[in-house]
């Protein structure tokens, strides 16, 4: 098949998925259509006639899904993200049709994402910033504390939670870390320390989650999770928002049991995140709940947006079509 013939749907995109692909697309020439809906069981028809879609973290590949595409001929399944959790991977398989994904794009924008929330919730920067907006420059409630000293537990050593862990360091805070896959050597370099789950627990005055969402994983942070953190410890979650039972984490906040959250995912984001709900109602009651907390930061899904990392996406993802066009065999397919 010929480079220029191929077709390729792209899902759920907004004006930088659009600007970052169309610029790579230059040395691929492939035919690309960006819908900015979402891929799911209502809209899986419109991608008749494609090689290719392309989707991202909030679309839905059901079975269902899955099943209507390999009528509609497609092909090949893209994720332009490094999760899968939202791809049914038995229904694919069955269906003849592989999902490769972006394993690794900037893991800097991730893990510098994180340090951010960090900073603008331990050092109350939002509040400072909306009186200064308006002409008010007291301190009054605006106090906060050092980073360094204190413990910072990070769950899941992938290349962002290294990478978080080392920029914390850099604070020159106490660095304890948990992964069933354990680094030990990258650990002793860096004078880290990896313990038990319960004790990162209860160690930790900051608890960032860098871990895949898995059966395993989903709720790790819950009702019994969180009694055993300290009450003035915060959590940073750029990974998964169902890595935490977000009921729980509410109580939590309400019972003050918990010294604050920074959120850039929440578990039912998909009907909400990358969207403008300013002039509407949000009936997600634990959502709107959570943006009421003055301690808790929630940015929309956006630690990954960076040209850098915009770019490495665009070019893995078509390099993924070039290399199923070309060989059949990609080196980023999901098993």
């Amino acid at each position: 098949m010929e480079q220029s013939s191929v077709s390729i749907a792209f899902y759920d995109t907004r004006n930088y998925d659009r600007d970052a692909f169309t610029r790579e697309n230059r040395q691929f020439l492939y035919n690309i259509d960006f819908f900015d809906f979402h891929l799911d069981e209502k809209t899986a028809l419109t991608a008749k006639g494609y090689d290719v879609v392309c989707a991202f973290v909030n679309d839905s590949l059901s079975a269902k899904v899955i099943y209507i595409l390999k009528d509609c001929g497609v092909k090949l399944i893209a994720m332009r993200c490094a999760g899968y959790n939202n791809v049914d991977l038995a229904a694919a398989k069955e269906a003849g049709i592989p999902v490769v994904r972006v394993p690794a794009y900037s893991p800097h924008s991730v893990a510098e994402h994180a340090a951010s929330l960090l900073l603008s919730l331990t050092r109350r920067i939002p509040q400072a910033y909306m009186r200064t907006r308006t002409g008010n420059f007291s301190l009054n409630g605006l106090t906060g504390r050092d980073l360094h000293g204190l413990t910072a537990g990070i769950l899941g050593t992938g290349k962002i939670g290294k990478i978080f862990a080392e920029i914390l360091s850099g604070f020159g805070m106490n660095i304890e870390v948990y992964d069933v896959y354990p680094d030990t050597a990258w650990a002793e370099a860096h004078k880290f320390k990896y313990v038990r789950l319960d004790e990162l627990f209860k160690d930790a005055d900051v608890l960032s989650l860098h871990c895949p969402l898995t059966d395993n994983t989903k709720h790790i942070i819950n009702e019994q999770s969180l009694a055993l953190m300290k009450r003035d410890a915060v959590i940073i979650n750029t990974g998964r928002g169902a890595l935490i039972d977000t009921k729980a984490l509410v109580y939590s906040l309400k019972k003050q049991t918990i010294g604050g959250a920074a959120l850039d995912v929440y578990e039912e984001e998909s009907r909400y995140f990358f969207d403008d709900w300013s002039v509407d109602v949000i009936r997600d009651d634990t959502l709107a709940r959570l943006l009421t907390f003055p301690n808790v930061i929630i940015t929309g899904h956006q630690a990954f947006l960076t040209s850098n990392a915009l770019q490495a996406i665009a070019q893995t993802t078509l390099g993924n079509v070039k290399q199923f066009i070309e060989s059949g065999l990609v080196q980023n397919e999901v098993q």
